[in-house]
């Protein structure tokens, strides 16, 4: 098939858009709506953090990062989007395409090495608390999430300067935003082997860190009902449940796009990315907020912050 000129003046048509569906405007006030809570839960969440000095240890400096990565992650995709329907456009430069994949293979990583730290973190409050200090120092839990960063990063630079083949005449992505699998479908090169390729990293990337949340709470729940105290035993469930919830989101979805083969993705299946860039997103502060600790933190923070405003006036 004939290339066309992957120059940073060309550009793809992004079928995902909600302009290509029965509804585009429903589906646009749902983004809109899921978008602002994303937003306004998120920022909350790390206001309460970042306020209470009560919540300056490692589990909520944990959650911090998470909550922040999923700001950066759902602001990715769901801004172009709401403005390519604003403007009836739905097209992305072959730069801005590689920029968004970067960054979201980037974010995407991060999270999901994060969570597999917040369930090892988990593991040594409840099954070695006195210890809990000593292996999870704050400067510690920095020095990891620094290195989950950077890691996350090099591989996704990689992945995006590989995936970015001369393409065929069609511009088409089927997809709501550049990710590898719709892009390789464009390609005229044999990309086979890289598939395989990719799939390794999905194996890597999602079911290792996957396997590590699963022994952290095997090992929780063997000593959580082992537990003589029922206070005891209760707090520590509601604790991980939150967690659980949050790893059952993300990687239900995303196992879906980078573990299954290309056979099984269509251009219906495929919309289910948005699951993980925008609803997972909004949802996760909400859920992590159920802890009665995060809600006064947060009523704290609220009450300070009117009281300020009152003073000035």
């Amino acid at each position: 098939m004939e290339l066309w000129n992957s120059s940073l003046g060309s550009s793809f048509i992004l079928m995902g858009n909600p302009n290509d569906s029965g509804s585009p405007e429903l589906l646009c006030a749902i983004n809109a709506v899921l978008y602002m809570l994303a937003l306004t839960s998120n920022g909350l969440l790390l206001l309460a953090i970042t306020m209470d000095v009560r919540l300056h240890v490692p589990m909520y400096l944990l959650l911090s990062q998470l909550s922040l990565t999923d700001l950066l992650f759902t602001s990715v995709v769901t801004p172009k989007a709401l403005v390519d329907f604003l403007h009836q456009e739905n097209t992305i430069s072959f730069g801005g395409c590689a920029l968004q994949m970067f960054l979201a293979l980037t974010l995407g990583s991060t999270e999901d090495l994060l969570l597999a730290l917040m369930a090892y973190d988990r593991y040594v409050a409840i099954c070695h608390p006195l210890n809990y200090m000593v292996l999870m120092k704050p400067r510690v839990i920095w020095l990891m999430v620094v290195n989950i960063r950077i890691l996350a990063s090099l591989s996704s630079l990689g992945h995006t300067l590989y995936t970015m083949h001369p393409f065929c005449m069609s511009r088409e992505i089927r997809h709501l935003l550049c990710e590898i699998p719709p892009l390789l479908k464009l390609t005229c090169a044999d990309t086979s082997r890289y598939e395989l390729m990719v799939y390794v990293r999905g194996v890597n990337y999602l079911l290792l860190p996957f396997s590590v949340i699963v022994a952290s709470y095997v090992l929780i729940l063997f000593t959580v009902f082992h537990m003589s105290s029922n206070e005891g035993r209760q707090k520590a469930l509601v604790i991980c449940s939150s967690h659980l919830t949050v790893v059952g989101m993300f990687y239900g979805t995303a196992t879906f796009m980078y573990v299954l083969p290309s056979s099984f993705h269509s251009r219906k299946q495929d919309i289910i990315s948005v699951f993980y860039t925008i609803v997972t997103p909004a949802l996760n502060p909400l859920i992590y907020s159920l802890r009665n600790e995060v809600m006064g933190a947060l009523r704290r923070a609220l009450g300070n912050f009117v009281s300020c405003e009152h003073r000035e006036l």
